[in-house]
């Protein structure tokens, strides 16, 4: 099964929520990884347009929420499901020159609290995961972050180049039955840069 869904609108996360239910009979899992972030020119906070933040808001943030809003009614009559929620470990250290972005990750990480006390008690997990700067082919095609990724590197207790592959076993973790009881969670997996 494949779609293109638009995350900020209502309906065509709600097309895809069906499609996947018609699929497979249910959702059992949700993960929440649509967001901008390479595409945004690193500049302080004063220099972003309000435009620029809404836009960000939108998909990073309220896109978290439309698509968690639109799983909640099948997870419900189910009485299980997990979400898991991807936010940034740079929310942990104020990382400048994005605040729009880290913004939009410390809201989910405050949606996730919600939504695990909210969701709970019809057995429903609610978790974060909060990688670190990772250099996918788009997060390279930003001249800002390309120039920082040594630095970042730095940052980490294990001083390597963090990989996609480095956040699969964390989500199939919060995926499986093993974190049932576990939720309401913001895990940095960044290496131990962010360490809480």
């Amino acid at each position: 099964m494949s779609a293109i869904t638009d995350v900020t609108s209502a309906a065509s996360v709600a097309a895809m929520v069906e499609a996947t239910r018609s699929a497979y009979g249910g959702v059992h899992v949700l993960v929440n990884n649509a967001a901008l972030s390479s595409v945004l020119t690193p500049r302080p906070f004063y220099e972003i347009s309000s435009e620029e933040w809404d836009r960000v808001m939108a998909v990073n943030a309220r896109g978290t929420f439309e698509c968690a809003k639109a799983v909640a009614p099948i997870m419900r009559s189910q009485r299980y499901g997990k979400i898991i929620n991807i936010s940034t470990g740079m929310v942990y250290k104020g990382l400048p020159g994005i605040m729009h972005y880290n913004a939009s990750k410390g809201a989910i990480m405050a949606m996730t609290r919600v939504m695990a006390r909210e969701l709970g008690p019809e057995n429903i997990c609610v978790n974060c995961i909060a990688p670190g700067v990772t250099p996918t082919e788009s997060v390279l095609q930003n001249p800002g972050i390309r120039a920082n990724l040594a630095a970042i590197q730095a940052t980490r207790a294990i001083q390597r180049e963090e990989t996609p592959a480095d956040l699969v076993g964390a989500i199939i973790f919060l995926a499986s039955p093993e974190s049932d009881f576990i939720t309401g969670q913001s895990i940095p997996v960044d290496g131990g840069s962010a360490m809480n």
